[in-house]
């Protein structure tokens, strides 16, 4: 590259933290035979979050989930464009669907809670449409928690996570910000939370543009978002998970290193959590799918701590 075409894709990765094309809910739950809801409820700080909820009769457990950057409660047409363009480079042009982790979910005896981050899917911009990975989005989580308390059909309900990527992100803020919000909380599933300054990183690699690029970058991020790429990495906010977590994570992401979630996990600071690698891809949306693929792992860690 150029030096002017340098700065042109450094201005770019910067500016996508304020602007992306928002995908739009291509799948319903009704594609795989469930009955839902439409629902809408509050963020913390008042921002209006859309999702479903899918009710399983007779059963007293709901998992709320959540979901990657990019992508909403539905999942992300990566087959397509715009959106085919965010991952292309590194393998990740094909749909995920996430309508089938919810019928598997429903299956396995649990009510769902799925939806949209601020600034995604149907939910309301907030923050001056601000991507924080995790930050400003730790609030949904709570709003999500006060959601389901504050329902007469589920506030009795036993509570469990599927907190995917930057929606696992944002839920170790809200655990260092709120820890009595999960008060009762019994587990969370965490697939392939990330450090964007390691996945920045990955990106100027694929690009060919050297490391030393790296504090230009941070500086025209700061200048977007108000903040540093060291303060989204969420290595530190594990300190405050105290509910029994699973994380997984494919091992040879090109968006990421094993190092990264490994430090995560070596900072939780409980018994109770088991970390597990996708072996033989390199493409990080295997990793968003792999719970349709293999489920058993993550349904036995749900009924483990949830029956």
């Amino acid at each position: 590259m150029t030096p002017d075409q340098i700065y042109q894709t450094l201005q770019k990765l910067a500016e996508g933290f304020r602007t992306w094309p928002r995908a739009p809910i291509l799948h319903w739950p009704d594609e795989e035979g469930l009955d839902y809801e439409d629902v809408f409820f509050a963020s913390e700080d008042g921002t209006p979050l859309e999702g479903w909820f899918i009710p399983r009769t007779g059963s007293d457990k709901i998992v709320i989930a959540n979901h990657p950057r990019w992508f909403n409660r539905a999942g992300l047409p990566s087959h397509l464009e715009p959106w085919k363009s965010f991952g292309a480079s590194a393998g990740n042009d094909f749909e995920v669907n996430f309508i089938p982790d919810y019928r598997i979910l429903h299956d396995a005896g649990y009510n769902v809670l799925a939806y949209d981050l601020r600034n995604f899917g149907q939910s309301g911009a907030a923050n001056g449409g601000v991507f924080s990975v995790g930050r400003y989005e730790s609030r949904d989580v709570i709003g999500s928690l006060n959601y389901v308390r504050s329902r007469s059909d589920t506030r009795a309900m036993r509570i469990g996570l599927f907190s995917r990527c930057v929606g696992c992100n944002a839920t170790m803020f809200a655990m260092t910000r709120r820890p009595e919000a999960f008060d009762g909380v019994r587990c969370m599933v965490a697939p392939q939370p990330l450090s964007s300054g390691v996945a920045l990183r990955r990106a100027l690699e694929r690009f060919g543009i050297p490391d030393s690029y790296m504090d230009d970058l941070n500086e025209r991020i700061r200048l977007q978002t108000s903040f540093t790429i060291d303060q989204f990495s969420p290595v530190p906010w594990a300190r405050s998970v105290m509910i029994p977590t699973f994380l997984y994570q494919v091992r040879d992401d090109l968006y990421t290193r094993p190092d990264d979630i490994q430090a995560m996990y070596d900072n939780i600071p409980i018994v109770d959590k088991q970390l597990h690698w996708i072996e033989g891809t390199t493409r990080r949306w295997d990793g968003y799918t792999y719970f349709q693929r293999e489920p058993q792992q993550m349904l036995e860690w749900f009924a483990r701590f949830m029956d």
